[in-house]
């Protein structure tokens, strides 16, 4: 059998995996990513992701140190302000959180998950360090004092002081470990697209409450000369599944009534994808000589832009504990610093989508009048405003 030695092996080719390969390669050390499927990197090809990511401030930070942000930045859209309404509430509420208010920066800046793919694969390139490995997949691995031994799935093997499984919500890392994991299901699914419409967006990323979940208009680049948002549309998953089969007229008109024809008339700019929505917690995040991340640690809905700015705070973590001292690299030292730091944070934020996910779903009026009372509250607290949206972008 052929063997490699190297410092990290990397299971996952998704975002989370590319951007662990990027930092820990322009920190110095020697990686290999292996992911059973070549990422696709066009928005027309079948297989595209087409949702898009909000890299918060923090993100966007380490997105630099990782040498990635150069390739992202002209692809970029501002979000300076997160605004709430809800449209159950009679009249509506709707209040601004704006970045201003907390720092010269906008909350984040959205993305394609498609282009973010192509641009840190261009990334990757300029790294002779780092040893992509498309089409080749985790087959296991023996966990060894100096070493973890990873046998991969085109019959060779890599011998590495660090594994990282960023192989998603089944991860087969997080199986190996023989680690389960906590998962709640809300019957919820997402239909995720982009559209247009006459209101510019004035880079404004607006969150519309009723039952069933959020309507989200994300900012993005204006397409055919018209402004331009990405849309998440979250709600029971037969209604969700239903909509995804509608033609194009149908679904534009209740996209339309669902987001209250918040920028005017919405017409569809791309294909329609559905994607089911839990919260899922790995009971550990490390095992011998590896460490979860991403959504192999953990899932939440998308509310608040917090999955996978989440999970680049799982590899910040790593990076700042494996660059403190290269020789511990995956020692239990380490991996122990690294459980502490991150796993009681994850909890944490896990249960609190939870809840705001939980709320978002109330159907009577009751509890619409309660959440609309509550957004408003919030709001009009400026020290608890402040704080939330702190909280929002990683504060602790």
């Amino acid at each position: 059998m052929e063997r490699k030695n190297a410092d990290i092996v990397i299971a996952g080719g998704g975002v989370a995996g590319l951007v662990a390969a990027a930092a820990f390669g322009t920190a110095g050390f020697s990686v290999v990513i292996v992911d059973p499927a070549p990422p696709v990197t066009d928005a027309d090809s079948d297989g595209a992701d087409l949702r898009t990511t909000a890299f918060l401030q923090p993100a966007q930070a380490f997105l630099e140190t990782a040498g990635v942000w150069s390739h992202l930045a002209d692809h970029a859209t501002p979000l300076q302000i997160m605004r709430i309404v809800d449209a159950a509430a009679s009249p509506h509420v709707m209040r601004d959180f704006d970045a201003s208010d907390i720092s010269d920066q906008p909350f984040g800046w959205n993305l394609p998950n498609w282009l973010l793919r192509r641009e840190i694969v261009a990334r990757l390139k300029d790294l002779p360090n780092v040893d992509f490995r498309p089409g080749t997949g985790f087959a296991g691995m023996v966990p060894r004092l100096n070493a973890a031994l990873v046998n991969l799935t085109d019959g060779t093997q890599v011998a590495a002081a660090l594994v990282i499984g960023a192989d998603g919500r089944n991860s087969a890392v997080r199986r190996a470990l023989g680690i389960s994991a906590s998962t709640t299901r809300y019957g919820q699914k997402a239909v995720t697209f982009a559209v247009t419409h006459d209101a510019p967006h004035d880079n404004i990323s607006t969150e519309i409450h009723r039952a069933g979940g959020p309507f989200t208009l994300v900012p993005l680049p204006d397409h055919t000369g018209l402004p331009c948002s990405a849309v998440v549309w979250m709600d029971h998953g037969a209604e969700c599944l239903r909509r995804a089969a509608l033609d194009a007229a149908d679904f534009e008109a209740e996209a339309n009534d669902r987001s209250a024809l918040h920028y005017g008339p919405l017409k569809l700019a791309s294909k329609r994808m559905v994607w089911p929505i839990i919260s899922q917690t790995a009971d550990q995040i490390t095992g011998p000589r590896t460490a979860l991340v991403a959504e192999a640690a953990h899932v939440m809905p998308p509310i608040g832009a917090q999955g996978l700015n989440m999970s680049l705070r799982d590899l910040a973590c790593l990076l700042d504990l494996a660059t403190a001292d290269p020789a511990s690299l995956g020692s239990p030292a380490m991996l122990d610093s690294y459980a502490r730091q991150r796993h009681p944070d994850i909890k944490l934020r896990v249960a609190g989508i939870d809840a705001l996910n939980k709320a978002s779903m109330l159907g009577n009026s009751m509890a619409q009048d309660l959440r609309a009372r509550g957004i408003a509250a919030l709001y009009g607290i400026t020290p608890v405003r402040r704080t939330l949206m702190q909280l929002g972008l990683g504060a602790r």
